[in-house]
C-alpha cells in the first residue's frame, strides 16, 4: 500500500530530537541538516524525510531534483519515487489551513498535526479556549502556524483563554507577543493584536460597582451598621450598609442582598437616589457607588458576625449629625439627598425591565415619576 505525505510550507513537523518546527524554523532546520547548495541532487528528498520522520523506512534515490532554495518548496508540485516511498507531493500553502496531513502504511506511525481551533467573533478576531493539556513546544508550534494563517486572513486579534491548570503555556504564549488582558479565579485571558494599525482592543474592566443602602422605617429611623474591618474599623462611625455588586447581578438585587447579609432585614428596592464616581480606588480601578433607597419588609435585626460589629435603627438626625458625616462632604451630601427625598419632591431612578437586542432582560433606570414606563 502506498504512503502519501502532504506537506505545507507553513505547516508543522517534528524533528528527530522531538522538537516541533513550523514556518521559518522548518526551513532553517532543513538548511542546517542538509546544507543549501546549488544544484541539489536527487538525494535531497530522502534526506528530508529521514531527518524529519525517523519512523519512515530507509529508501534509495528519487528521480527528480529539488530547487536549490529550500524556501521555494511551497511552489513545487511533483511526484517523487523510491523503493519504499511511492509518492510524495509538496503543496503550496492554502487559505484553509497550514497543517501537515499524512497517510501512512501500517507500521509507520506519523502524528497528524492540525491548526488550533478557534471561534470567530463579530470584530474580525479569533478566540481560542485551550482545554486539554499540551506540551508547550507543540502548542507554540501550532500557535505560530495558526497566527500565520490568521494574519494572512486579515484577522485583527487573537484571544487565548488558558485555564489555571495549563499555567505551563502562559510563558511561551507571552513570548509569542500575547499580553495579559484579564484574569478570573480559574482562567487567564491573553490577547494579541495582529494588525499594523492602532490597537483598538478595549482595556480590562475599568470600574468596580458598589451600592450604599438607605433603609428607613416609619419612625424615621435609618438602618446603620458598624464594620469590623476596613477603614471604618474601630472608628465608631455608623454608616449605611454597603457592598460590591457581583458579576451578573443587578444593582437592585445587590442592594437587597447586602442589607439582608449584613443586618438580616428583608427589603424592597425603591430607586437609585444618586451615584458617585471615584478613581484609583481598588488596585488602580475606578469605583462607582450607587446610593439606593429600599423599603424595609422586616424590622428585627440579626447582624452578620463575620463583618459587622453592630447594627441598629438610628434616628436620622443622629446619623446625619455624626462628626464623620459632617466632616466629609461626600457623606454629608448623600445624607442631604436622602433627607430631601423624605421631605420634598425628589425623584430618583427606578428599575424598569427591558429586553435587549439579543433577547435578554435588563433594567433601565430612570425617573419613572415624570416619565412612566407606558410612555416609553
Amino acid at each position: 500500500m502506498a504512503t502519501t505525505v502532504l506537506i505545507s510550507c507553513g505547516g508543522v513537523i517534528r524533528n528527530n530530537q522531538g522538537k516541533w518546527l513550523v514556518g521559518e524554523d522548518l526551513f532553517d532546520y532543513l538548511s542546517r541538516a542538509l546544507g543549501v547548495v546549488e544544484g541539489l541532487s536527487s538525494l535531497l528528498l530522502p534526506k528530508i524525510l529521514s531527518s524529519c520522520y525517523p519512523t519512515f523506512p530507509k529508501f534509495s534515490t528519487v528521480d527528480k531534483v529539488f530547487p536549490t532554495d529550500l524556501r521555494q518548496l511551497q511552489y513545487v508540485s511533483g511526484q517523487y519515487h523510491s523503493e519504499s516511498l511511492s509518492c510524495v507531493r509538496y503543496m503550496s500553502t492554502s487559505a484553509s489551513g497550514l497543517a501537515i496531513e499524512k497517510q501512512v502504511v501500517p507500521g509507520n506511525e506519523v502524528q497528524q498535526v492540525g491548526l488550533l481551533s478557534g471561534v470567530e467573533d463579530n470584530y474580525e478576531g479569533i478566540t481560542l479556549e485551550i482545554e486539554k493539556s499540551m506540551d508547550s513546544e507543540a502548542f507554540i508550534s501550532l500557535l505560530r502556524a495558526s497566527l500565520s494563517q490568521w494574519k494572512q486572513q486579515g484577522k485583527r486579534a487573537v484571544w487565548i483563554k488558558l485555564p489555571i491548570e495549563l499555567v505551563n503555556l502562559v510563558e511561551p504564549t507571552v513570548k509569542e507577543g500575547f499580553k495579559y488582558h484579564h484574569a478570573e479565579t480559574d482562567y487567564l485571558m491573553l490577547v494579541n493584536w495582529l494588525r499594523e494599525s492602532a490597537n483598538t482592543i478595549p482595556k480590562n474592566a475599568s470600574h468596580r460597582v458598589g451600592i450604599s443602602a438607605f433603609v428607613m422605617n416609619e419612625k424615621r429611623e435609618v438602618l446603620v451598621v458598624q464594620e469590623k474591618g476596613g477603614k471604618f474599623k474601630g472608628t465608631g462611625v455608623w454608616k449605611f450598609p454597603t457592598g460590591v455588586v457581583d458579576e451578573g447581578e443587578d444593582i437592585s438585587e445587590a442592594a437587597m442582598r447586602e442589607v439582608k447579609e449584613e443586618t438580616g432585614i428583608d427589603t424592597e428596592f425603591v430607586e437609585i437616589l444618586a451615584f458617585r464616581q471615584s478613581h484609583q480606588s481598588f488596585f488602580t480601578k475606578s469605583d462607582l457607588l450607587f446610593v439606593c433607597m429600599l423599603r424595609p419588609r422586616s424590622f428585627d435585626i440579626q447582624k452578620q458576625d463575620r463583618e459587622i460589629e453592630a447594627a441598629q435603627w438610628m434616628s436620622y438626625n443622629d446619623y446625619a449629625e455624626q462628626a464623620f458625616i459632617q466632616k466629609h462632604d461626600s457623606f454629608r451630601s448623600v445624607a442631604q439627598i436622602c433627607l430631601t427625598k423624605l421631605d420634598k419632591e425628589y425623584s430618583g431612578f427606578s428599575p424598569v425591565p427591558r429586553t435587549t437586542a439579543p433577547g435578554k432582560t435588563s433594567y433601565l433606570y430612570f425617573n419613572s415619576r415624570d416619565l412612566t414606563p407606558s410612555n416609553l
